[in-house]
């Protein structure tokens, strides 16, 4: 979108060239029926920007696609149904770890994640209807 002035600040598609950290590797290799990464932003796609990833997951998985961790920086990780009838049902079962402590997500949320905390797995037990997710953080890059 960089055909006018400020195009360049409109993201449109995932990072081309993205390197996930060792802990998301099960992300990469996931299926693609499974997963679809939507649009990625960072400080190498516009200088000064933030991390924030979107996707979309479309089925279930036994395996965890992102494995405990921590950052040295606040994380929004966020799931939402799209079942216009109920916005508050995220129409699947997400599973996520923080610290050692097992989350069932079944309803669109916003989970905070302060820096420090161990965080993860997080394995997509359920889906009924596609699932939103995105993730944020304000760090330069994901790491």
């Amino acid at each position: 979108m960089a055909e006018t002035k400020y195009g360049k600040y409109i993201i449109t598609k995932p990072k081309a060239d993205l390197k996930l950290p060792e802990f998301r590797r099960g992300a990469v290799e996931a299926p693609a029926e499974t997963r679809t990464p939507l649009i990625y932003l960072d400080d190498e796609v516009i200088k000064g920007a933030f991390y924030v990833e979107c996707v979309w997951f479309w089925k279930g998985s036994d395996k965890s696609d992102v494995e405990a961790h921590t950052h040295d920086f606040d994380e929004v990780i966020a799931f939402f149904g799209t079942n216009p009838d109920d916005p508050q049902d995220l129409c699947g079962e997400v599973e996520l770890w923080l610290e050692d402590e097992k989350q069932i997500l079944t309803k669109s949320c916003l989970v905070f994640v302060p820096k420090g905390m161990k965080h993860c797995p997080l394995i997509i037990r359920r889906v009924d209807r596609p699932i939103f997710h995105f993730t944020a953080g304000p760090a330069g890059t994901y790491a």
